[in-house]
């Protein structure tokens, strides 16, 4: 198992200039002073498709030879990966099928579809997607790139803290939110190699820690699909890759409960003025779980994403 280095992360970064958008980094006075640190926000809720997986979704399909450019991919995700892999695919003129469960969020999934992609469900309580995923790349010759556990994908998810730390530098510690790992490894490569001294947080649901269980135990753990309102961080395990990275880059990993994400999404309306969904809520939440721990420090804090629909976004608000 050969892992990816920065040096891939290099790699994908000059890839990717041209499609993806360099997210701004913004400071709140007001979570400073709470916080007792100067936080510096990445905000992928502004990168194409709304969200950080465009990143390694198109680090992974550009690499493609021309044969799997006409088979195409095929991806299985909740959501922001699904719309990663479809508008990537869209602009590298090959086909697109996402397999997504059928209670994923509505504008996700019409997002998908509006992106080019073609959606096929499936029930997440039931079904093995991993599997339909394999059943169909070998059926009709498609290249499947799993959401975070593929080297391409960790390289691209690692130019989010790439350019974080080429625009504010050094800094004390970073919070990245964690499903399946593909950002935290990532942020790992980045951060060893421009911020060694930082210590890297990775943050997830309190109901699905099987991250934290892994990286305390020293062994990949599985769960059952967690109930959370982080709908993109349900997975049931970190990838092998990831999980190789984790535990020799990754200080510790924190959870967060849905009440601490929804007055983080509060926060960010109300003090920032910007939407940010439940799962680009974790690395806030982590970092307000531990303030003793930053006091008078420059603290990274990736927000990974904006997609949540209006409705289901003031419901939570109004909770």
């Amino acid at each position: 198992m050969t892992l990816p280095t920065f040096d891939d992360v290099t790699a994908a970064a000059e890839r990717i200039k041209d499609h993806a958008h360099r997210t701004p980094v913004l400071t709140s006075r007001t979570i400073d002073e709470a916080v007792g640190a100067k936080i510096f926000f990445k905000c992928e809720n502004f990168q194409r498709t709304g969200a950080f997986k465009f990143r390694g979704a198109f680090n992974s399909l550009s690499k493609f030879d021309e044969r799997q450019r006409r088979a195409g991919a095929i991806a299985f995700s909740g959501g922001n990966h699904a719309q990663g892999i479809a508008l990537a695919a869209r602009i590298l003129g090959m086909p697109a099928t996402i397999l997504m469960p059928n209670d994923a969020p509505p504008s996700k999934i019409a997002a998908t579809r509006d992106y080019g992609g073609k959606v096929v469900s499936y029930d997440r309580y039931k079904d093995d997607r991993e599997a339909i995923g394999r059943q169909l790349a070998e059926q009709q010759g498609m290249t499947l790139i799993p959401s975070y556990d593929h080297p391409h994908v960790i390289a691209g998810q690692g130019t989010v803290a790439k350019e974080l730390f080429e625009e504010v530098g050094e800094l004390d510690a970073l919070f990245v939110c964690l499903g399946g790992g593909g950002l935290l490894a990532g942020s790992a490569l980045s951060l060893r190699a421009l911020s060694p001294r930082a210590k890297l947080y990775g943050v997830e649901p309190e109901a699905g820690n099987d991250g934290q269980q892994s990286l305390r135990s020293g062994s990949l753990m599985h769960i059952e699909i967690p109930d959370t309102i982080a709908d993109g961080a349900q997975s049931q395990h970190l990838g092998n890759l990831t999980f190789e990275i984790i535990k020799r880059d990754v200080d510790d990993i924190l959870t967060a409960s849905d009440d601490d994400l929804i007055e983080c999404m509060r926060l960010f309306a109300s003090r920032m003025k910007i939407i940010v969904e439940p799962t680009g809520c974790l690395a806030l939440a982590g970092a307000r779980r531990i303030p003793e721990k930053l006091e008078g420090q420059r603290v990274g804090v990736i927000v990974t994403g904006g997609n949540v629909d209006l409705q289901r976004f003031n419901a939570l608000l109004a909770s």
